[in-house]
């Protein structure tokens, strides 16, 4: 069967006054499953309310436009209220209870991408909630949930009942919610517009990698992360996971075009992204990527901690490596046709801005 790489758009999953949920689904986007990948979009309305809930797989979360507030509960920890906002990128390993909240005029979006070879289902986040129409208090009869927390059976029916939502609902606005407390922040958010840059390449790119250094819990989630910015007509270079890790790219804004070669030279995708869609680049398989006049970024996520990557173009290709007499002998060409090749791109940028 041959491999299907097109980028995809969400589905909605459900969603009311609150908000909603959207997910990319392994039937539309095969890779998803094959790699193990969970990839969805949590949308919160003003006094949007996203219920408290944990999940069977380790993510990260990137907020793509708004702010509001986020609280995170460790297993056996105090909750972390935190106030979050666009650029910034949390990881949650699975088991962790999270929830989401919306104050503001603008949609909360928020982007999460993890890996689910722990999850129930391959490719595919599932989320258990712990209040709701849903919630696991109303999979337990009332004799159950009484005794545990010691409560009567009218409590019990009116705590379990009286919340008709499931999943998102919206709050009534007079209800004071928690405030974010100084210092919770530190050490569970990055914000990748306002960190230090890795790469920085005038006109043409810059690259901020999240890492155990500057978000501990990436050690924890398993898979490294990291939010790249190219501008108008720049290129990224060539380039592959040599250590045999997925590339799962979400386009967060701008346009451009995207080329992925992989076995036997073969061009496996050649299209054209914009801001929303999602693509999965294979293992080994080399990726290229040239803006259109607006630019283009991309958040991604890399199923290894510590990434490496091949590039084959610039001071550090594997092309500079080799020897000349290889490389005449290997592309079958002249001297001088070696030198020209091996002369040009002589800095160490990954990015190339537009020809003169």
């Amino acid at each position: 069967m041959e491999l299907d790489l097109s980028p995809r758009l969400p589905k909605k999953v459900y969603g009311g006054d609150g908000g909603s949920y959207f997910a990319w689904c392994p039937e539309e986007l095969p890779m998803l499953r094959d790699g193990n990948i969970g990839a969805a979009k949590l949308a919160l309305e003003k006094y949007g309310l996203a219920l408290p809930r944990y999940s069977d797989s380790s993510k990260v979360a990137y907020v793509l436009q708004g702010s509001g507030t986020a609280g995170i509960v460790l297993p056996e920890k105090e909750e972390k209220v935190i106030e979050i906002k666009k650029g910034d990128s949390i990881a949650i390993p699975f088991g962790v209870v999270t929830w989401w909240f919306n104050n503001e005029d603008t949609e909360l979006v928020i982007l999460f991408l993890g890996e689910t070879h722990k999850g129930h289902k391959a490719g595919q986040f599932t989320e258990f909630y712990l209040t709701g129409s849903n919630g696991i208090f109303t999979g337990f009869s009332t004799e159950f949930v009484g005794r545990a927390w010691d409560l009567d059976e009218t409590t019990v029916k009116k705590l379990v009942g009286s919340q008709t939502g499931n999943g998102i609902v919206k709050v009534d606005g007079s209800l004071k919610m928690p405030s974010p407390r100084k210092g919770d922040r530190e050490g569970f958010v990055l914000n990748c517009l306002e960190a230090p840059l890795d790469v920085d390449i005038k006109d043409g790119g810059r690259v901020v990698v999240l890492n155990t250094k500057n978000l501990p819990l990436v050690g924890e989630v398993g898979f490294g992360a990291d939010l790249v910015r190219i501008d108008g007509h720049s290129m990224c270079s060539p380039g592959f996971s040599c250590d045999s890790a997925l590339q799962v790219t979400y386009i967060v804004g701008g346009s451009g075009r995207v080329q992925v070669v992989g076995a036997d030279g073969k061009r496996v995708l050649e299209t054209h992204v914009k801001a929303g869609a999602l693509f999965i680049v294979p293992r080994f398989f080399v990726v290229s990527k040239i803006a259109d006049s607006d630019g283009l970024s991309w958040f991604s996520i890399v199923t290894t901690p510590d990434p490496i990557f091949t590039h084959l173009a610039g001071k550090t290709s594997v092309w500079k490596a080799l020897s000349p007499e290889v490389l005449q002998a290997a592309f079958k060409v002249a001297p001088e046709v070696e030198k020209a090749f091996r002369s040009k791109r002589t800095s160490d940028a990954i990015f190339f801005p537009p020809p003169n």
